[in-house]
C-alpha cells in the first residue's frame, strides 16, 4: 500500500505538471491478479482496486494500519467495473455484476474477490474510510441504485446519477459512493463545478474509449491545475480543490466521499465566471 500525503492550496499552485500528478493522480488501480491499495491523508480514505483472474483475491491487511483485520476500525465500498464476480464476507459470497456495489461494514474478518471468468475479470474499484459503528453488509445492483438525471446537450453534460452509499440508501458511517455516465456526446462532468470544505473526493474515470483521455481540473476556483488523465485511473480531489473534467469522447466516473457528512446535497457551488 502505498502513501499519499495531504498539502494545500498554497503548495499546490507551486507544482508543475509533474508534481500535480505525484500528488493527485493514481495511474495504476487495476493489476491482473493483485490488488493495488493507496492510502491518502485526506480523510484517511484508502483508494484501491481488485482484479482477481483465475484465484481469488482476499483483501490484505497492511501493517501500517496497525490493526488486526483490514476492516477492524473501517468500512468499505467496492463497484464492479469489470465482468461478473463475486464478494466473500465471512463465508456469506455476493454477486455482483458490472456497475453493481457492495458496501462491507466495520467489523468484517475475511473479505475475498473472485472473477466469474478470468478471460472477463471482474474490476473492483475500493474506497475505504474510517468507522465508528458496524453496519450491515449490503449489495445494490445498478438497477436498484437512485438514478438522477442531470445537465443538457446545450452545455454537453447531459448524464445520469446513479447513488448507492448515501444518506438516503446503503448506511455507513462516512463513506459516500455512487456513479456517473455521461450521454453519448456529452463531456463535460460535474459542471458547473463545486468545492465541499467538508468532505474530500476521489475519482475513478473508466469506459473511456481506447486512445481518449479526460482533461480533468482542480484546484481552488481562483488557481485551478489540469491533469491529463486515462481510462480506469483516479484522481484525488481535496476539500479545498473543484473536481470537473471534460473528456474527448463520452466516459463515466466513481465518485466516493468520506469527511464531515454524507448529505449529497452538501456543496459549494461555484458560478462559471469566478473560474480562473
Amino acid at each position: 500500500m502505498t502513501q499519499r500525503f495531504a498539502i494545500g492550496p498554497r503548495e499546490t499552485a507551486t507544482l508543475n505538471t509533474s508534481g500535480i500528478r505525484e500528488h493527485f493522480l493514481i495511474e495504476n488501480i487495476f493489476a491482473a491478479g493483485e490488488i493495488e491499495l493507496t492510502y491518502t491523508h485526506y480523510d484517511r480514505m484508502i483508494v484501491g482496486g481488485a482484479q482477481p483472474a483465475e484465484a481469488a483475491l482476499s483483501l490484505p491487511c497492511p501493517e501500517s494500519l496497525k490493526a488486526t483485520f483490514f476492516l477492524e476500525r473501517r468500512e468499505l465500498g467496492a463497484l464492479n467495473v469489470g465482468g461478473a464476480g463475486t464478494i466473500t464476507v465471512d463465508g456469506t459470497v455476493y454477486a455482483l455484476g458490472n456497475q453493481d456495489c457492495l458496501y462491507v461494514g466495520m467489523g468484517a474478518k475475511e473479505v475475498a474477490f473472485a472473477s466469474a471468468d478470468a478471460a472477463q475479470p471482474a474490476k473492483f474499484y475500493l474506497l475505504s474510510a474510517p468507522a465508528h459503528a458496524a453496519h450491515p453488509t449490503t449489495l445494490r445492483t445498478q438497477a436498484e441504485a437512485t438514478p438522477v438525471e442531470m445537465g443538457a446537450k446545450e452545455t454537453a453534460n447531459e448524464r445520469t446519477i446513479y447513488k448507492y452509499i448515501y444518506a438516503e440508501g446503503i448506511q455507513s458511517c462516512q463513506l459516500v459512493m455512487g456513479l456517473t455516465q455521461l450521454r453519448p456526446g456529452n463531456v463535460w462532468n460535474t459542471m458547473p463545478s463545486h468545492t465541499h470544505d467538508r468532505r474530500m473526493e476521489a475519482y475513478l474515470y473508466f469506459n473511456l474509449p481506447e486512445g481518449q483521455r479526460v482533461l480533468h481540473l482542480l484546484g481552488e476556483p481562483q488557481e485551478t491545475r489540469p491533469l491529463w488523465v486515462s481510462n480506469e485511473q483516479a484522481i484525488l480531489s481535496p476539500p479545498w480543490s473543484i473536481h470537473t473534467g471534460c473528456g474527448t469522447a463520452a466516459y463515466a466516473f466513481i465518485w466516493g466521499m468520506a469527511g464531515e457528512n454524507r448529505e449529497y446535497t452538501d456543496m459549494d457551488a461555484v458560478p462559471l465566471p469566478a473560474l480562473r
